[in-house]
């Protein structure tokens, strides 16, 4: 396929997701099935430029004057992929299947555009309804804060200490271009590439498969670190689902100690089983809701690790077209189910033991506030700072630029170069 038709395919991804509520990924493997003769660089390529409309889809819309799924494509192929208003001319007038000519009216938008710089929400590319919270957490930063959300994201890998160490994997992934990660002593990165390049399936490599190495975001990794599990520990993952910040509280238990992993979804937690057998993680076991459930664990644990769900605000990078589809009721009924889940998850919790309660949100109802409710209801429990704690296991590391009174920790692609995630510590004192 030459660009003309991969536009064309974008656009017809971009009109689905808009019209049908369809989540992108949904789209483009229907896509991909119905167009056999569209080869893997092309759905590379199509992706990349359905995912960065989707990214950039205000911002876009304020440069150009409209968000219609044919003007976000061409927008994205010629203002964000800096390929310019006579390169795509070239592309439309030259394949017989690309879209069709631009009008004159597209023209002098786009064109306009080049010059054009949106404002507010529109320039942070975050919903009009959510823009008044970002600039609640992140006050003048936000429009900083909202566009690195709309950045494309790295390849974030965890060494997976129980078999291999970062300096031999490091060696071995070379050739995909891995380094060290900023903060994360476990962790390796593979920088985002620009406009239609593709980025490397590392889940092909020998390492993956061999359970040397898990795919997580840094921010994640960091959490599991600051939430203290240690050798010979009883801990609970309570929200577990597919296991990633389970297989990194094992590791850094040494295969030491006991984790139940539990989650109230089933279906969430069907990938564990093959992860754990792949990382050699022997000190878990799986407590399926419908059966084992978690009789004979209340007041045992010394860390409950409450990985709560929420709206996802803090991994736009990785899911664009989830912001947009976004509501007030979506979020009211997250905050809902958190605050179920904090009470459920803190009757497990041993008298000296913790939870550690962390969101991939940066919505401060879904965080400071949900933490603050729940040390007022259950005056048991007393705030331990993460902030603290971070100087304590990451010494040298520059801290968060955010971290309230209490010593909760919110870490942004902006500051921290990770995933949006939140951070707080709470320890049963009564």
């Amino acid at each position: 396929m030459k660009d003309g038709g991969r536009l064309s395919a974008a656009i017809e991804v971009l009109e689905e997701v808009e019209s049908r509520h369809r989540p992108v990924q949904n789209a483009l493997k229907d896509w991909g099935t119905a167009h056999r003769f569209a080869g893997s660089g092309d759905r590379t390529v199509i992706g990349n430029l359905v995912f960065d409309a989707l990214r950039h889809k205000a911002s876009l819309a304020g440069r150009v004057g409209s968000d219609s799924p044919r003007l976000l494509a061409l927008a994205t192929y010629a203002l964000t992929w800096e390929n310019g208003l006579e390169r795509l001319e070239t592309v439309l007038s030259e394949d017989q299947h690309a879209p069709e000519a631009l009008s004159e009216a597209e023209r002098t938008s786009l064109a306009a555009g080049s010059d054009r710089e949106a404002e507010g929400a529109a320039a942070a590319d975050v919903p009009d309804w959510l823009w008044p919270s970002f600039l609640e957490v992140f006050g003048e930063n936000a429009v900083a804060e909202g566009q690195a959300l709309a950045a494309r994201a790295p390849i974030d890998l965890r060494v997976n200490t129980l078999k291999s160490d970062r300096e031999k994997l490091l060696k071995r992934l070379s050739h995909v271009g891995a380094v060290p990660c900023p903060l994360s002593q476990v962790g390796m990165r593979i920088a985002p590439k620009p406009g239609a390049a593709r980025m490397p399936h590392v889940q092909a490599e020998e390492g993956y498969r061999k359970g040397w190495f898990e795919l997580q975001d840094e921010a994640s990794q960091l959490v599991s670190l600051l939430a203290g599990p240690e050798p010979g520990m009883q801990v609970l993952d309570y929200c577990a689902g597919g296991g990633g910040k389970t297989l990194a509280l094992a590791a850094r238990m040494e295969n030491r100690g006991q984790i139940y992993a539990y989650d109230a979804d089933r279906l969430r937690l069907a990938p564990i089983h093959e992860r754990l057998q792949r990382a050699g993680a022997r000190n878990v076991q799986v407590r399926d809701p419908k059966s084992a459930g978690l009789d004979g664990l209340a007041d045992e644990m010394d860390l409950v690790f409450v990985d709560a769900p929420c709206t996802g605000t803090g991994v736009w990078r990785r899911r664009p077209d989830s912001k947009w589809r976004l509501s007030e009721k979506a979020l009211a009924d997250r905050i809902e189910d958190q605050r179920k889940v904090l009470v459920h998850a803190s009757q497990y919790v041993k008298p000296g033991g913790r939870i550690a309660y962390v969101t991939c949100s940066l919505l401060p109802g879904e965080n400071a506030e949900q933490v603050t409710w729940f040390l007022s209801q259950n005056t048991e429990f007393s705030p331990v700072s993460a902030l603290e704690t971070w100087r304590a296991r990451l010494p040298g590391a520059d801290e968060p630029a955010y971290a309230n009174d209490r010593g909760d920790i919110t870490l942004t692609p902006a500051t921290t170069r990770t995933d949006g995630f939140f951070l707080a510590l709470m320890e049963r004192t009564g």
